[in-house]
């Protein structure tokens, strides 16, 4: 799944690809992608592409004041081409789910590969009309999400930091991969009770958080859409890495399976050196 550092580069790329160009076809490969109505998709013919904008996940094309939204979710992907094939895409003969046609012959394909159809497109005259970006938590790379603010969020929830991190209404582009790999840098157990971290960990969790994204950022920026999924899996420390040698002391990166994804981490790094049990007993292995 991509998230903040990718999400972020894909508007990056986006932003850079679009300039001065107009829309001049949107063509739906899956009828359930798009989940308004009104815009339809012909509002955005002949609409030049103002800007491009991440909001956590998702990626908001401002398009002559007509906003196409999109959120890549799982599986989700997007292919750029700088000349398109001219014939048009049939709903459900391939895995593109949203094709957008550029006035210079270039354009992207929205895919999404797996049964699980979770991708989401919406077309809308404000991205306040996007109910997921509307229940968004702060996002942890803007100027004013400070030590502080992270803190007093933290306070009150007597949940697993590894959920907190994840949950995008608290905080907002962090998933599975970054959450990892930020516990990793904190030295941190995914199992942790947010409500229970002291000041020093609080503090040691943020300037994780920070480093950890600001560097993923740095490593996407400027590569094509194509490069993301390497770089990111190139850059991972635990996350992906189960059985492999942990890069600060050289133990062995456990895992932990849930019933539809799974996470990593060093048990000398993280929990004292005790390898955590399966998330459905929620305790360490004795």
């Amino acid at each position: 799944m991509p998230e903040l550092p990718e999400v972020e580069a894909l508007a990056e790329f986006l932003r850079s690809r679009t300039r001065d160009l107009a829309i001049t076809g949107v063509e739906l490969g899956s009828i359930s992608v798009l989940k308004t109505f009104n815009p339809p998709p012909d509002a955005l013919v002949g609409a030049p592409v103002d800007g491009v904008a991440r909001f956590g996940k998702f990626i908001d094309m401002d398009c002559g004041g007509t906003h196409l939204i999109f959120h890549l979710a799982r599986a989700g992907w997007l292919r750029w081409s700088d000349a398109l094939p001219q014939t048009v895409i049939r709903p459900g003969k391939s895995p593109i789910a949203l094709r957008v046609r550029l006035d210079d012959g270039s354009g992207f394909d929205l895919t999404e590969a797996g049964t699980k159809k979770r991708l989401a497109a919406y077309i809308v005259g404000a991205p306040d009309q996007v109910p997921g970006i509307v229940s968004l938590g702060p996002d942890p790379m803007a100027a004013d999400f400070t030590q502080d603010h992270f803190a007093a969020i933290l306070g009150g929830r007597r949940a697993q930091i590894k959920g907190v991190l994840r949950d995008q209404g608290i905080i907002a582009g962090i998933g599975n991969a970054y959450s990892d790999e930020i516990l990793h840098v904190a030295n941190m157990s995914p199992f942790a009770l947010a409500s229970s971290l002291d000041a020093d960990a609080v503090a040691r969790l943020y300037e994780a958080m920070r480093e950890t994204l600001a560097s993923a950022v740095a490593t996407a920026s400027g590569k094509p859409a194509a490069e993301l999924k390497d770089a990111k899996r190139a850059g991972m420390r635990v996350h992906g890495r189960t059985g492999e040698a942990c890069p600060e002391c050289g133990d062995v990166v456990r895992e932990v399976s849930f019933a539809d994804s799974s996470l990593q981490y060093c048990a000398t790094c993280q929990t004292g050196g005790k390898p955590l049990a399966d998330r459905r007993t929620s305790k360490f292995l004795k």
